[in-house]
């Protein structure tokens, strides 16, 4: 009997291990049928023979994203609600355009892990550990250099150079969603009580109530 548990232990550890990414495609591709009312986990599959090459092209990647907001940065993102044949394949990219000293603020990709190339200027990046050590690891890095955020931890970048910069990012999902922690914490709807967001933050109400209006 313990045998047999054990067993069956080993099994769900081993299937939950290989669900903890995209799932993998058994054929050729999966192109995405977003006119399906099929409800699965991401994009029902349309007919492989209706495929056309439409289906796996994206243009517009060389053009430069409005970087003239708040945050002072752009992300110009490619998954599969771009490109229906990324569907099942577990990869996606974003061009991210930063003004003079624009960031990327800090945030999560829930559902994948980045590798961000540096094409133009110069970015400090970083991202912290999961509790209890938040331990900060972080790099100046200038044209082609390249740098890893694991999935799940909060990372940012920033334009520290003297110029407008640019880089392209790599996802290791078809749609790695994101979620900036400013906006979730401050601009959630309906809004986070201020006496939650005051007490994880050590701060005043009016301070939580300064912030919220900003958003």
């Amino acid at each position: 009997m313990a045998a047999k548990f054990f067993l069956l232990a080993l099994l769900a550890l081993s299937f939950s291990r290989a669900r903890a990414s995209d799932p993998s495609q058994l054929q050729d591709f999966c192109v995405a049928d977003r006119t399906s009312q099929v409800f699965v986990n991401g994009f029902a599959c349309k007919d492989p023979k209706t495929a056309v090459v439409e289906d796996f092209h994206f243009s517009g990647l060389h053009m430069a994203g409005n970087a003239s907001n708040k945050q002072g940065s752009a992300v110009t993102a490619v998954n599969v609600a771009h490109i229906a044949g990324l569907n099942t394949l577990g990869i996606s990219l974003a061009r991210v355009d930063y003004a003079q000293y624009g960031q990327n603020p800090p945030h999560i990709h829930p559902r994948a892990s980045e590798i961000l190339t540096v094409v133009e200027g110069s970015l400090y990046v970083g991202f912290v550990t999961s509790n209890p050590d938040n331990k900060l690891f972080s790099k100046v890095l200038n044209k082609g250099d390249v740098f890893v955020f694991p999935q799940g931890l909060i990372h940012f970048q920033y334009n520290c150079g003297t110029k407008e910069a640019i880089a392209i990012a790599a996802l290791s999902s078809k749609n790695p969603g994101v979620i900036t922690i400013a906006n979730a914490v401050f601009a959630s709807k309906p809004s986070i009580s201020d006496d939650i967001v005051a007490k994880a933050f050590q701060v005043d109400k009016k301070i939580v109530e300064h912030i919220q209006a900003q958003f």
